[in-house]
């Protein structure tokens, strides 16, 4: 829910996209709609699933690697708070090209993940793959 922010260039760009999106709907206006729901959910996750012993390896494992992409996300919006988003020219072009690649990987990883669990895999996403083995016990 948190990378939907960086689709806003891309869902604009290619509006039947958003189609997929479209069964989240509810869920998403919920989310966006409470304060502070980020905050609560990530804990949830974290302190309901992740430390939880009796949920499986899998299932924390899975869960590790959402939070971790969920936390990898606070860097470029910290990057965005210090630095001011261009208004026009090729540094708009490159903006909007950070926003979509952001919001492209995180789909990709949600994909991939959503597909590795329906056939039974472990899914391994790049860049949190690693440190979730490692957090998971």
């Amino acid at each position: 829910m948190d990378g939907l922010r960086y689709g806003k260039f891309f869902l604009v760009q290619f509006p039947q996209f958003s189609t997929l999106l479209l069964p989240l709907e509810p869920l998403i206006r919920l989310y966006f709609s409470v304060p502070f729901a980020g905050l609560v959910v990530f804990f949830a996750v974290y302190l309901g699933i992740i430390n939880n012993p009796n949920f499986s390896r899998y299932v924390r494992y899975n869960a590790m690697q959402a939070i971790l992409l969920d936390i990898i996300l606070i860097l470029p919006g910290l990057i965005e708070s210090i630095v001011r988003p261009p208004m026009a020219g090729p540094g708009l072009q490159v903006y909007i090209t950070l926003y979509n690649t952001i919001f492209l990987f995180l789909f990709a990883c949600v994909a991939f993940g959503m597909g590795s669990c329906a056939t039974g895999q472990t899914a391994r996403l790049p860049i949190v793959a690693d440190a979730a083995d490692a957090q998971v016990r």
